[in-house]
């Protein structure tokens, strides 16, 4: 992004295709919820885990979309799922732990857990299975880890796990006793499947949410954990700690959100409309093969046809095409220079554009 933004103020048309948010502000509801507690507010300190008018939505979002009561007092608001990852992490292991995760995968994931001196563990994941984290890849490693973090849909693939997989995954991780973190931020941005919540599987399981993606929220750094019974003291001491309170301003905003559904579902049709051009388009540049783009807003692409390693590649592509997109070596540092991602959170016509520019580049590059 640095780099794409480096470019734009030299006066270059920069196509983004590299930023992992959407290109919408936040939905009209969010804006007038803030406004009105700007003007009736103190906007002081909440509860370490949030409004309980938020909490009360939350459960009622878990109800509505999945069928599943959870009591409120397991809903934590948190900053953003950044500091839902954070408070995870620390209540759940301890420095010297072993968190195993798929790879490609979140980078945020190695760089909190190294951060807090707990073992990271890379799960070699293959194509075939949708780049996600299987038994047997757990049951290859020599021990079995402290931890396993799931993400469905997945960031950089788009990937997702069905129920019988998660279950598999879950059966596993019970019987050799593993603690199950699920990434579930993009929840709500899906292909034809339906996205399950490890919190209907695993009352275990410590799940992650967020108000960024299928939101759109990116900026107001907001997001919420489903807590399992034997850790919510400790999360919440390490969240009074830590953050005080989730930023309230976005917490009243939040509670205007979930009135906006023909809002939030018209952006989800977009993403699909450019998912299918990007799809169509990509392997007439030379792109692929692709992992299964169920969800999120991501293809994750080879790029061996093209003799260079993802890195070096982007570079190019953005000098010379004026597209920027995210190197695989990002998500994954064994095989991710053979990878690119891209991502179409943008306009129909950025995504028709981009296309244009990586053909004409493909096409040059070929006659080099």
């Amino acid at each position: 992004m640095a780099a794409a933004n480096a470019r734009a103020a030299e006066g270059f048309d920069i196509i983004h295709l590299e930023v992992g948010q959407p290109s919408t502000p936040a939905p009209a509801g969010v804006i007038t919820a803030a406004r009105a507690a700007l003007e009736t507010d103190r906007i002081g300190y909440t509860e370490a885990f949030g409004l309980p008018a938020l909490r009360r939505a939350i459960v009622a979002r878990y109800r509505d979309q999945y069928g599943i009561d959870l009591p409120e007092r397991r809903i934590a608001v948190t900053t953003g799922s950044s500091g839902a990852l954070i408070l995870s992490f620390l209540a759940a292991f301890d420095a010297g732990d072993r968190v195993a995760f798929a790879a490609p995968g979140y980078p945020g994931y190695r760089n909190i857990l190294a951060a807090l001196d707990i073992e990271t563990i890379s799960l070699p994941a293959r194509r075939e299975d949708g780049f996600q984290p299987t038994v047997e890849l757990l049951e290859a490693l020599d021990r079995p880890p402290d931890g396993l973090i799931v993400a469905s849909p997945a960031n950089p693939t788009g990937s997702m796990l069905d129920e019988a997989a998660l279950r598999r995954l879950v059966d596993w991780c019970r019987a050799n006793g593993v603690r199950v973190i699920s990434d579930e931020i993009y929840h709500g941005i899906t292909y034809g499947k339906e996205a399950v919540t490890m919190a209907a599987l695993d009352p275990a399981a410590v799940v992650i949410n967020s108000f960024s993606k299928y939101y759109s929220m990116t900026g107001w750094r907001l997001g919420w954990m489903v807590v399992p019974e034997d850790l919510l003291r400790t999360t919440e001491c390490l969240a009074q700690n830590l953050f005080i309170s989730p930023p309230t301003l976005s917490q009243f905003a939040a509670l205007g959100v979930f009135d906006c559904t023909a809002e939030l579902e018209a952006n989800v049709a977009r993403y699909r409309e450019n998912r299918d051009i990007l799809l169509e388009g990509l392997p007439r540049c030379g792109f692929g093969p692709f992992a299964a783009a169920d969800g999120a807003f991501y293809i994750y692409a080879g790029i061996e046809a093209f003799g260079a390693d993802s890195a070096a590649l982007a570079r190019e592509i953005l000098e010379t095409a004026g597209v920027a997109v995210t190197p695989g070596i990002d998500f994954d540092a064994g095989a991710g220079g053979r990878f690119m991602r891209f991502s179409y959170a943008g306009s129909g016509e950025e995504m028709r554009e981009a296309v244009r520019r990586l053909q004409s580049w493909s096409q040059g590059r070929n006659r080099r």
